[in-house]
């Protein structure tokens, strides 16, 4: 057996059911009211981790690159190579690995739970269609997320880098906030938050995807989490380097 074929397969059907969403997300009657929930479970309940992640990455960030530059005499370039890093890779790209795990291992688990017993079957006896009732309500969820909590951690990310440069470097408040400010551009924070709106899609179809095929019982559910997990954490990785090509060359 071509050792391909899975992995051929896997992407066949992550086609196929991220078409169906695209096809539901625009036909009405809209489910506003599980997409509300969705986006409460999935983006709400994760701002503690966003904010702590966002945090101690810009401290990290902000030490480590103060005492890389100083042989250079160049310490006071402190904060704006922070504020680059965290608003156009680390800030997306961090949050949705994070925030991914975390609430695409639920979707998974839920999902499968209804697989295993019988409940997305059910759905569809009743003449519902479970992509609508269940994917595109988390789909839009987790596409509004995940840029709201970018757009977190990069304010908390840029704050936190800030506060040590001026207890490692000496800069003043007032000096730091302005440089981080005028080396940003909207560019630079729109290539940001156009990768976290693919990020969210991607983790919300792959979760559901892995929810919706399970098979067996609860040892099945655990499985297809823990892979939801691996899935999720490496197509980020790989579309975020893709991502950075495409929008390198657009707003270049």
């Amino acid at each position: 057996m071509n050792p391909l074929l899975p992995f051929f397969e896997a992407l066949g059907e992550v086609s196929i059911l991220t078409g169906r969403t695209l096809r539901e997300i625009v036909r009405p009657p809209f489910e506003f009211d599980l997409t509300l929930t969705q986006l409460e479970q999935g983006g709400v309940d994760s701002t503690s981790i966003t904010v702590l992640t966002a945090t101690f990455t810009g401290m990290v960030m902000a030490a480590q690159f103060a005492v890389g530059l100083e042989p250079f005499g160049a310490t006071v370039y402190t904060g704006k190579i922070v504020a680059l890093g965290i608003v156009r890779e680390l800030g997306p790209v961090l949050t949705a690995l994070l925030v991914g795990g975390r609430v695409g291992a639920g979707f998974t688990a839920e999902l499968g739970s209804m697989a295993v017993t019988e409940q997305i079957d059910a759905i569809r006896a009743l003449g519902a269609d479970p992509v609508r009732k269940l994917v595109v309500p988390r789909v839009l969820a987790m596409t509004l997320a995940i840029p709201l909590l970018t757009i977190m951690a990069d304010v908390i990310g840029c704050a936190g880098g800030a506060l040590i440069t001026m207890l490692d470097v000496g800069l003043t408040a007032t000096f730091a906030t302005q440089q981080m400010v005028e080396t940003l551009t909207v560019d630079d924070v729109m290539h940001g938050l156009i990768k976290s709106l693919f990020f969210g899609s991607i983790i919300a179809i792959i979760a559901c995807w892995n929810g919706m095929k399970v098979h067996g019982g609860s040892v099945a559910v655990g499985k297809a989490t823990t892979s939801t997990v691996v899935f999720t954490s490496v197509t980020i990785l790989v579309a975020d380097f893709f991502l950075s090509q495409i929008l390198m060359k657009i707003y270049a």
